[in-house]
């Protein structure tokens, strides 16, 4: 179901307020900002939104305390109450900053039109982490029936970056909490989604976190993983290992092999003249 008038970003959702000149409209009333009691508003339960930075939050508390509330908050009527359809960092800093009233605007929206403002205003101007993000697109998707390329447009991002956040909710809930915890980044996520083994992702995916690999070097990790040699033909049986270990007595060197009991090299390592000449001397004695 799509709406009309939406689809112009955060600008046309919101009207396009200039708070410092009231905009003349058919119903200049819904710009006009009220002190609102701030014990009278509730937060928009469904907001996407779920964790707030407290360094920013502490700095933007600071700022209210000094400066005030510059913009105004976006309030709908519940019953004799309000509630937040954009600007809830600005409320709770406001109350952490000791404010009892704050300013807003008013406004009549759809439940449609709440869940879109709050996805962009979110993206726009308070950056979610990849999880909440991609929570917040397929809901919106889910629930107005949008397309992929219909989100992109009311959210200002290419159809692959909404693809690819969306695919990270396909991953598993171990990998999906690395990325909502900021332990495994989006890109690094992103690689695995074309991948079928959970385990695997998983796995993977703890050899990534925490700064471990670049993502191109997560890259490399995951496509070896992807393509790997030929295990099997590559494997050793005990017999081989053995001889390997005997030669290596024998010549007092290093000794390594590369192939299977069918077919491979054996490689003797020598490291100065010494080892050469003993290496010599070893295979005189068996010559006679």
């Amino acid at each position: 179901m799509a709406l009309k008038g939406l689809g112009k970003g955060l600008g046309a959702l919101l009207g396009d307020i200039d708070f410092e000149d009231e905009v003349k409209e058919e119903n200049p009333s819904e710009n006009i900002a009220m002190e609102i009691p701030l014990d009278k508003i509730d937060r928009n339960e469904e907001q996407p939104r779920k964790v707030f930075d407290e360094v920013a939050m502490t700095e933007l508390v600071n700022s209210i305390r000094i400066h005030g509330i510059i913009t105004p908050i976006i309030l709908v009527e519940k019953g004799d109450r309000y509630m937040i359809i954009a600007g809830e960092r600005r409320w709770r800093a406001a109350r952490r900053a000791g404010l009892k009233t704050i300013p807003a605007i008013v406004r009549k929206y759809t439940k449609e039109q709440i869940h879109e403002i709050s996805l962009i205003e979110n993206i726009q101007r308070e950056d979610l982490n990849p999880i909440e993000t991609a929570n917040a697109i397929k809901q919106l998707m889910d629930e107005c029936n949008y397309t992929q390329e219909q989100v992109a447009e009311r959210i200002g991002k290419s159809r692959t970056v909404v693809t690819n956040t969306i695919g990270l909710l396909t991953l598993p809930q171990q990998v999906i909490d690395l990325v909502a915890t900021g332990r495994l980044s989006a890109g690094h996520a992103k690689v695995l989604i074309s991948l079928d083994d959970p385990d695997a992702q998983c796995a993977l995916a703890l050899k990534g976190a925490d700064g471990k690999l670049s993502v191109r070097k997560f890259e490399e990790l995951v496509k070896a993983y992807r393509n790997p040699k030929q295990k099997t033909a590559q494997e050793q049986s005990l017999e081989l290992k053995d001889l390997v270990a005997r030669m290596q007595r024998a010549f007092a060197t290093k000794v390594s092999v590369l192939g299977n009991d069918k077919k491979g090299r054996i490689y003797i390592d020598y490291y100065n003249r010494d080892d050469l000449d003993r290496i010599s001397e070893i295979l005189e004695s068996l010559e006679k």
